[in-house]
């Protein structure tokens, strides 16, 4: 299940830093079977403190963790959307992605020059947000050429359409994202089909210094990113982008020592990643035991035979029940034997949704 996010942002603005800490925190070729990775892709693993206590139950001879992509998208400048500088392959880069991790600069430094010669964090994302509301108002322009005559003939199909593309660029017109429109049914199939640009969710990034990450609020510029953000329902990350770029070299042990040092939780990068994965409705299903614990991806609202799936065909068409228990029952237990002894281990059939935190056996028979 190949979802990723694209970071985007202009030029000297910490995207590359950060892409080089992603890919230092690459996993593993063996890890990570059947894929070659492109030169502009990360492939990191989703943190995951349950896996963590997996292994320390199960001592497993294996472990994997879930993973998910980035793709640094070449950097914009404005013009873009007519193919300015790089604007053709920034455009088409972002198109392939699921998300958009928008990082701003939050930082002020006389000897790293910004692209608009001063730090104004709102400014800069209403410029990238305009040439991406630009792009799709191309698109949807097209498309309206192609429509608008059938609509005119009263073909119900047709007319829907029209319904949506015209709700789309009117807000397109207005440097509105299509996504902060409120979609009905028909204008999401439309917008799936389209791949518009400003319709793919996001998160915003604020890059600052390594002296203020440890306490984002005093920052002025994350203030005003944070705001922004929250006006129209997004994420918004305080990260050090040089800061991540230095931990990515450490081992578990030393990240966290360095992390406790500073008083801070969990690095940005981390955040970035968890917040991406559940941005895109992705969740979590554990199979474990002693020769391997590990985790895989599904869409929410999935059902056990099409989970089965993912760990192979053969799982989804001999689909015959679940084994299933929950990792909090698990913890409260202490051990599956006594999850047995409880109730706790349910069998579940073809209707069964899966939840985020599920253990589950699959019984198959082809």
């Amino acid at each position: 299940m190949a979802l990723t996010a694209g970071i985007v942002g202009l030029p000297n603005v910490g995207k590359s830093t950060l892409f080089n800490a992603i890919t230092n925190s690459q996993v593993l070729a063996e890890n990570y079977p059947f894929a070659t990775i492109q030169p502009n892709v990360g492939v990191v693993e989703v943190p995951d403190k349950r896996m963590d206590d997996f292994v320390n139950m199960f001592h497993p001879r294996k472990t994997i963790y879930t993973t998910f992509e980035f793709t640094d998208i070449a950097g914009l400048v404005k013009g873009a959307s007519k193919g300015e500088g790089l604007g053709n392959q920034f455009l088409a880069n972002i198109r392939q992605t699921d998300a958009i991790v928008h990082v701003v600069r939050c930082f002020d430094d006389d000897n790293i020059e910004h692209v608009e010669g001063s730090v104004d964090p709102v400014r800069d994302i209403d410029e990238i947000n305009m040439e991406l509301c630009l792009a799709d108002l191309d698109t949807v322009q097209n498309r309206i050429g192609k429509v608008a005559k059938k609509a005119q003939t009263k073909d119900k199909e047709a007319m829907k359409e029209m319904n949506s593309l015209t709700r789309f660029k009117e807000a397109l017109e207005q440097g509105k994202p299509v996504r902060l429109l409120d979609l009905d049914e028909d204008d999401r199939l439309n917008l799936k089909n389209y791949g518009l640009l400003t319709g793919k969710p996001v998160i915003y990034v604020a890059n600052m210094s390594d002296e203020e990450i440890g306490d984002p609020a005093s920052n002025k510029y994350y203030q005003a990113v944070k705001a922004f953000a929250d006006k129209e329902g997004s994420s918004c990350i305080a990260i050090c982008a040089k800061m991540e770029e230095e931990l990515s070299g450490l081992d578990k042990d030393e990240k966290k020592a360095f992390l406790d040092d500073l008083g801070i939780e969990q690095s940005g990068l981390d955040q970035i990643i968890q917040a991406a994965y559940h941005l895109l409705g992705l969740r979590t299903f554990f199979t474990v035991g002693e020769p391997e614990c590990r985790a895989w991806t599904f869409h929410e609202g999935m059902k056990a035979p099409q989970c089965a799936g993912i760990i192979h065909s053969d799982f989804e068409r001999g689909f015959i029940k679940a084994e299933v228990y929950s990792y909090e029952d698990l913890m409260e237990y202490g051990s599956e034997q006594a999850l047995k002894e409880h109730g706790k281990l349910r069998v579940e059939g073809k209707d069964y949704l899966m939840q985020d935190g599920d253990v589950v056996f699959f019984r198959f028979n082809v």
